[in-house]
């Protein structure tokens, strides 16, 4: 009967408990080494709000302690299966683990404040497999699964496209904005017969340029050359904004020595001066290493006398030069390296 009691009592007392106190709770158990290690994760007001509570406990009974333990390790648990399998998957192994109704119980908790992402099932397919699966997808659907997967998987997938769907879906992922729940649950009902499905009930931001930047950043350098150049041809605008920021001024470390040296031969020194006033020792060291020690002086001076620059000022700098360095390396002049293939020198 005193069990019973205690348990009862447990129980109500998790009832009775918010999610911050059971926080405080779960802290001061796990110890103060390791609660102070979690709150490097933590944003300032977390931590307020945690200390407070913290100071607020007076004392915790030990089925109340047990029972807050026990339900982390639920959650963590449900967590890690779904990530690892989907909330389907989850389910099933919780169900052989705690119960139906218990496991059923840890899904609510935990998805009640869980912001699944659309599409969030392909996350997990093979690239290669889910190519055959999407080709022969109207463009559209193709630019919007695309948009909400990694952009290394995106990128293996948009350079195997036949050339005229890349530059039609690089397009349409750019120029994507918000996609309503509706047109999201359609393409995934579409989808369900083939493989699980997860819908979210708010209007989700995907795509734009820089989503398209950064597939087209993993992809090899003939599939990217390929579809700028046919965007240059449907949209000039679009694709001078898209290679504007392709390649960013801190990117220049990429290059090698002789390429740095041939760009720094382009470029004016009051520009240079300018470029280099916000990155940081890493880009500088680079640059000074590649000029003559004469040189690497004067332009140390030239940015020490030259006081506080306005950033736009900073950015026109660094874009001039970006700019230096796409000319060269079109011209075949400079090689610029990209993730995603092996660069050959003959």
């Amino acid at each position: 009967m005193a069990k019973a009691s205690a348990a009862s009592g447990a129980k109500k007392g998790i009832k009775d408990t918010n999610g911050r106190q059971k926080a405080a709770i779960f802290l001061v158990s796990i110890g103060s080494q390791v609660s102070s290690e979690i709150f490097k994760y933590l944003r300032e007001d977390e931590i307020e709000t945690l200390t407070f509570e913290i100071a607020r406990l007076e004392t915790v009974e030990t089925e109340q302690k047990d029972a807050i333990l026990q339900e982390f390790q639920e959650l963590m648990m449900a967590n890690q299966f779904i990530s690892t399998g989907g909330i389907d998957y989850a389910r099933e192994l919780l169900e052989k683990a705690l119960g139906s109704q218990k496991a059923v119980d840890v899904i609510n908790r935990l998805t009640s404040s869980l912001q699944v992402r659309p599409f969030d099932f392909i996350r997990r397919t093979d690239p290669a497999h889910l190519l055959n699966f999407i080709q022969q997808e109207h463009p559209q659907t193709i630019a919007l699964i695309l948009a909400y997967l990694e952009p290394n998987k995106a990128s293996v997938i948009i350079q195997n496209l036949p050339h005229e769907v890349q530059t039609d879906v690089a397009r349409r992922i750019a120029t994507m904005d918000r996609t309503s729940p509706e047109v999201l649950r359609e393409v995934e009902r579409v989808l369900e017969k083939k493989l699980s499905t997860l819908s979210s009930e708010d209007y989700t931001a995907a795509g734009g340029v820089e989503s398209i930047v950064e597939i087209l950043n993993l992809v090899d350098r003939t599939s990217e050359k390929q579809i700028i150049e046919a965007l240059e041809g449907d949209d000039p605008e679009l694709a001078e904004e898209i290679k504007k920021r392709m390649f960013v001024f801190e990117d220049i470390v990429m290059l090698d020595d002789k390429s740095i040296q041939k760009v720094m031969r382009e470029v004016d020194s009051s520009e240079l001066a300018k470029a280099l006033k916000s990155v940081d020792a890493e880009v500088q060291d680079k640059i000074f290493r590649n000029m003559s020690k004469r040189a690497a002086g004067m332009l140390k001076e030239d940015m020490e006398f030259m006081g506080p620059v306005r950033l736009k000022d900073v950015e026109e700098a660094q874009q001039k030069i970006v700019s230096i360095i796409r000319k060269l390396e079109e011209s075949g002049e400079i090689i610029v390296a990209r993730a995603g293939e092996d660069e050959l020198v003959v």
